[in-house]
């Protein structure tokens, strides 16, 4: 299940919304990475001219946001939109693990938005995602039972282990773990992580 839906080629008798210039951003730095956001190649990807982008945007940077702008809204609405009706807190928190080790695409753009977090465009947006799920967190982690201090800092554990496995799998290609394998780890860290009482 991806976060990210890859968009699918417009038809050629349509035009060519700034969503689809967007989208095609986000499929290209979740292939190639940020700086490879390019206004010629994007074009040819897509099947159109350059003059279709400059419709929407006056720059490449522009296009950067706007996709950065989707990825962030997408986000927000498909992880945690989809958990608001999870009334119990430590059901939620497992529901969260189980969506979040299911991801790939969106793990990818994240990753790659890290790799990329000196970029002026990107530092915003990886700050407040990155707050965002902290707090909803920390949030849980409380509803759960635990203190304010130990629910911030299991927090910061969870959230800390999410961006360590991203980054010995997709940055330092660390040894993809077998299926079970893989479904065994996600159980160990919930068991580890989410309060049993």
């Amino acid at each position: 299940m991806n976060s990210i839906a890859t968009a699918a080629k417009p038809d050629r008798a349509g035009r060519l919304s700034a969503d689809d210039w967007a989208q095609a951003a986000l499929d290209l730095i979740a292939e190639q990475g940020v700086a490879a956001v390019a206004v010629e190649p994007l074009a040819r990807r897509l099947g159109v001219t350059k003059g279709s982008f400059y419709w929407h945007f006056p720059s490449r940077d522009a296009l950067l946001v706007a996709a950065l702008e989707r990825w962030e809204k997408v986000e927000q609405e498909s992880v945690f939109g989809s958990l608001e009706a999870v009334a119990d807190p430590r059901e939620r928190l497992r529901a969260l693990f189980h969506l979040v080790a299911h991801e790939f695409t969106s793990h990818v753009i994240y990753s790659e938005l890290l790799r990329a977090i000196d970029n002026p465009a990107v530092q915003p947006v990886i700050g407040r995602v990155s707050e965002r799920r902290f707090d909803w967190l920390t949030a849980s982690f409380r509803q759960a039972g635990l203190s304010r201090t130990d629910a911030q800092h299991r927090a910061r554990l969870a959230y800390a282990a999410y961006v360590g496995f991203l980054q010995l799998n997709l940055q330092l290609q660390h040894a993809r773990l077998q299926h079970d394998e893989f479904e065994a780890y996600v159980e160990h860290v919930m068991v580890t992580l989410i309060p049993s009482t």
